[in-house]
């Protein structure tokens, strides 16, 4: 095996071991420098738009339209008030912004959860709020006929009949940009509730339960330093390809407003929970396929880094393997192409430029190559910053970004890698 800086008894994973350090056959490789892709900008101003995070469905499977937000205020927190418009851009007409409606349940980093409906060609979902309840809204694009769901949605399942979601009030409290504004956690002094958690949704009924609460995961197994005080709940929930588990994180804030994090999996129906990466230490994640799950932890040697390793979808991680050290970014925003053989990934504001990196990262040989650098000025901080959370078309031919745009505030952009070999 050879040799890169740490093995299994520094690498704090619950009964996992380290496979093999690197994925590349000849060892650590550096970036490869080749031309960039033609970008361009598909809004425009004076409104910001943007779409939010790197995991939902932005394009339709004929990758025409592409779905995006619109606000007319940036650098502060949503309030209860603020609306936004829910639309989509038509790439087939000159760009043309569409709007299909508004909601008033959103956030800076994830927006309202909007996305085209797996399994269909005409159909979007995103959050709403509706009195004292968070709701789900149905629409096809082109009848402009929707139905409301009675929950709010976080993952939806392949086949589009399924949908879990955290308590997004909970998030709000305890992680603002990350959950929505408008209705009060009825459990904000309760540091374990039973009473909240993780929430199954059947898309065709509107039937809702509660099927894994924040307390059952809270005595499960073991919690990393554990403190008198900390504050638990979820975020961040996943399907599987198969649609028949997901992923969830299970954090936990202290006093000081720290926090840690375990990355569980459980059934669609919360049963068999298990708790993959146990070590307190996981960020953004991907499945690979409906057994493997690529996500950012920790190993600690002499530096207490970071990199980005590839899990088995059992207690503990099973085998683990690091992909990409030293080349593909540890702490950016991660999605398999078609046939999982490259990484779509970006990278935070680097240097005194603040550049962030859209890159690619191919598995066999270890080549990354970088889509383009975009800057992002001081004043994007905190839950407005403005990520570029990379999404992907269904063909794997066009990437959309959120980047801001010198006069227009943050605004949608497209790069076409058609000419990428994706085999």
């Amino acid at each position: 095996m050879q040799n890169t800086g740490f093995n299994r008894r520094n690498f704090l994973l619950s009964g996992a071991s380290l496979a093999l350090a690197v994925n590349c056959r000849s060892g650590i490789r550096a970036a490869v420098t080749e031309p960039r892709f033609e970008v361009k900008q598909i809004t425009r101003g004076p409104k910001h738009h943007w779409f939010g995070y790197y995991d939902k469905f932005q394009f339709d499977p004929k990758r025409r339209y592409v779905l995006g937000m619109e606000v007319d205020f940036e650098h502060r927190s949503p309030t209860a008030e603020d609306v936004i418009k829910i639309g989509m851009v038509d790439l087939e007409d000159n760009n043309r912004w569409i709007e299909l409606g508004e909601t008033r349940a959103w956030c800076w980093q994830q927006g309202c959860m909007l996305q085209w409906l797996p399994g269909s060609e005409s159909e979007i979902i995103w959050n709403d709020r509706v009195g004292t309840r968070f709701i789900s809204r149905i629409m096809d694009v082109h009848s402009r006929e929707r139905r409301e769901i009675p929950h709010a949605i976080y993952s939806v399942s392949p086949d589009g009949k399924h949908a879990v979601a955290p308590d997004f009030r909970r998030i709000n409290d305890v992680r603002p940009g990350y959950g929505y504004a408008g209705l009060a956690d009825p459990n904000v002094h309760d540091l374990a509730p039973k009473s909240a958690g993780i929430v199954h949704i059947d898309l065709t009924s509107g039937e809702f339960k509660t099927i894994l609460t924040i307390a059952d995961v809270a005595r499960m197994g073991t919690i990393p330093n554990q403190t008198l005080g900390i504050k638990h709940y979820f975020n961040h929930l996943l399907f599987s390809p198969a649609g028949d588990r997901f992923i969830a994180l299970h954090r936990w804030r202290y006093p000081d407003g720290s926090r840690l994090t375990r990355m569980i999996t459980a059934g669609r129906d919360g049963s068999d929970v298990r708790v993959v990466c146990g070590n307190g230490y996981t960020s953004h994640f991907i499945w690979r396929d409906s057994t493997h799950i690529l996500a950012q932890s920790r190993y600690f040697d002499d530096n207490d880094d970071w990199g980005n390793f590839l899990f088995e979808d059992v207690d503990g991680g099973g085998e683990v393997l690091e992909v990409g050290r030293g080349v593909l970014d540890k702490s950016g925003h991660l999605s398999y192409l078609p046939g999982n053989q490259w990484i779509l990934n970006d990278t935070y504001p680097r240097g005194s430029k603040r550049v962030q990196t859209p890159h690619l990262f191919h598995v066999p040989s270890g080549r990354r190559i970088d889509l383009g650098d975009f800057h992002l000025p001081p004043l994007y901080k905190g839950e407005w910053r403005v990520d570029t959370h990379p999404r992907f078309s269904a063909d794997g031919k066009l990437v959309c970004i959120d980047a801001p745009s010198p006069g227009e505030g943050r605004q949608l952009h497209l790069i076409d890698i058609s000419d990428l070999e994706l085999a």
